[in-house]
């Protein structure tokens, strides 16, 4: 079986990149798995890309190089498993003394310290990754050569409380106004994916233009609306949260929730819940405008359209790989995530989130790609790649 020919969809296909952290390596192997499906020299298939958090620095270097989609997606694999914790932020035992010293004499003084903690870690050295490997001119010339309609990388406003999509595009893409969420264009820089990034606490807001923003997927209530309001009517969404067989299914247990178990359930609803939450919404929306007489619907002024969806998601719970490469952690780190019980059964998903190293981002693009070509089929409807002999 051969793949012949792929036809484009124009500029309405999107690909929605979720945030998760080291959980973002997932969407890699899925992406490779698309490269595999793709003809050789196949045009980007997401003229719409949109990204947040984690998911916003895979967007990004997918649309920087959008003119060579299967190169970039080659190249950020391979960016990925060469990840280090130490590429992201610094955590030897005697950084994380000296932040802990500052936060505990901030406290003690009752915040009238003139330089005030403002994270527990620093990741200054992830800027440095980012402007070495990302060309953030590449955007506009992947615009200027059709291959990209547009980008959106989300962040959370922390005086306004908006969800703020900046994206960059074509000239005909216009701002959107909608309760809790705008849309602004930009041109888009290493300070909007340090932003998107900025996991609250974890890791210091960043200042753009009039305030300061932090990880995008903070109060994102509609993560897939950006795409639609930029032209979407197809989209392609790649989470990093395990399906479910049997929602209802709850495991007994009797010991009190450790630290790391509730600062894990704590990233979950933040990184998780409101992109499943807007799929099943967009899912009941699709099967009523399906139900609406098709002259009705052009009659009534509620501008919905229909979207199709395809979601790829992980077949089994990150956090469960993760304890294997525990001692990939600087010391420092695993020191202070044993402490809380980031390594045992149910506390190791602050683990999945922080633990950037080659082996852990190797087990998940595997992951990505196994599920992804489990869904071969759906994709090449999706993507309308044709097969013959």
């Amino acid at each position: 079986m051969s793949v012949k020919r792929m036809q484009t969809h124009a500029s309405n296909t999107a690909l929605i990149l979720s945030g998760g952290g080291a959980r973002a390596a997932y969407q890699v192997g899925v992406l490779l798995a698309i490269a595999k499906l793709l003809p050789k020299g196949a045009a980007n298939p997401f003229p719409i890309i949109c990204g947040t958090s984690a998911g916003g620095i895979n967007a990004v270097a997918l649309a920087a190089g959008a003119v060579h989609f299967r190169r970039s997606v080659f190249e950020l694999a391979r960016l990925w498993q060469g990840l280090t914790p130490e590429l992201i932020y610094h955590a030897s035992l005697g950084q994380l003394l000296a932040t802990a010293g500052h936060w505990l004499v901030s406290l003690f003084l009752g915040g009238l310290g003139k330089y005030n903690p403002r994270a527990f870690l620093n990741n200054a050295p992830l800027r440095d990754l980012l402007v070495d490997r990302v060309d953030f001119s590449g955007i506009q010339q992947s615009i200027e050569a059709g291959a990209l309609r547009a980008l959106s990388i989300s962040a959370s406003g922390y005086t306004s409380g908006q969800s703020v999509s900046f994206f960059q595009g074509a000239a005909d893409l216009e701002v959107w106004h909608r309760a809790s969420r705008v849309g602004v264009k930009a041109s888009i820089s290493v300070d909007h994916l340090m932003a998107s990034a900025a996991i609250p606490l974890l890791f210091p807001a960043v200042r753009l233009h009039r305030e300061y923003f932090g990880d995008g997927t903070v109060r994102q209530i509609a993560p897939i609306s950006p795409a639609i309001h930029l032209g979407a009517e197809r989209i392609l969404v790649i989470g990093v949260a395990p399906q479910v067989a049997d929602p209802s299914a709850r495991e007994k247990h009797t010991r009190y929730p450790t630290l790391a178990q509730v600062m894990g359930h704590l990233m979950n609803s933040i990184f998780l819940d409101g992109l499943d939450t807007d799929l099943e919404r967009l899912t009941r929306i699709n099967r009523t405008l399906a139900a609406m007489p098709a002259g009705l619907l052009s009659q009534l002024p509620l501008g919905l359209r229909p979207i199709k969806v395809l979601a790829i998601s992980p077949s089994q719970p990150l956090e469960r790989l993760a304890v294997a490469f525990k001692l990939e952690f600087p010391w420092g780190m695993r020191f202070l995530l044993g402490g809380m019980g980031a390594f045992r059964h149910q506390g190791s998903v602050i683990a999945s989130y922080l633990l950037f190293c080659s082996g852990y981002s190797r087990k998940l693009i595997e992951l990505g790609y196994r599920d992804a070509m489990e869904k071969e089929q759906e994709l090449r409807d999706f993507l309308s790649i044709d097969t013959s002999e």
